[in-house]
């Protein structure tokens, strides 16, 4: 049996102010939010096929959730949206798996950062940095860990009920940091 995970989704998430050419240099990236409702599996997943539409090589998403939130559901399906090769399944005993590209799109680096303490130092084993610009790095408990790999990044809180309950809601906010992520309201409506 796994060790409960503290989620982070559950704190609150300060939204980056946006730069402007008046802000130091160094400031936070602008930030886009999206917030949507999801009422079962097959609509997380779905969500993940939408969002893969949007997605390109380079692209680094973090994913922060409750054990159970859907994060790999998610993640099945931008595998499904981006064409990869290979079941998507939890990378939590393997830290990390790849999933080439049947359709000459980028690959799908799938990561669980949860059992790696340290930031980025500790990640460099990955090769993250490598395999970042011609792949979609997808990170769940990136959060602290793997924000230097890129100014311009996807952060995907999804936060359900807990406790003994039965249901599927989840509320999934999308934080769009940097200019890569200007339309990413548009892209998913």
């Amino acid at each position: 049996m796994e060790a409960p995970h503290n989620s982070p989704a559950a704190e609150t998430v300060p939204e980056p102010a946006g730069a402007t050419d008046t802000d130091p240099v160094g400031a936070v990236p602008e930030a886009v939010t999206v917030t949507l409702t999801v009422t079962s599996p097959e609509q997380m997943q779905d969500l993940g096929r939408r969002l893969a539409r949007v997605l390109a090589p380079g692209d680094l998403v973090m994913l922060t959730g409750e054990l159970g939130a859907g994060k790999t559901t998610l993640t099945r399906g931008l595998g499904e949206g981006l064409g990869v090769r290979g079941a998507v399944t939890s990378p939590t005993f393997v830290i990390a798996r790849v999933h080439p590209s049947l359709v000459q799109g980028p690959a799908l680096v799938h990561v669980d950062a949860y059992r790696l303490g340290g930031g980025l130092d500790e990640m460099e084993d990955l090769d993250l940095d490598v395999s970042l610009p011609e792949s979609v790095v997808v990170v769940e408990w990136g959060d602290g860990k793997v924000e230097e790999l890129s100014e311009d990044r996807l952060r995907v809180l999804i936060d359900r009920a807990t406790g003994d309950t039965d249901d599927e809601r989840r509320e999934v906010t999308l934080v769009g940091i940097g200019a890569r992520w200007a339309g990413l309201r548009e892209a998913l409506a």
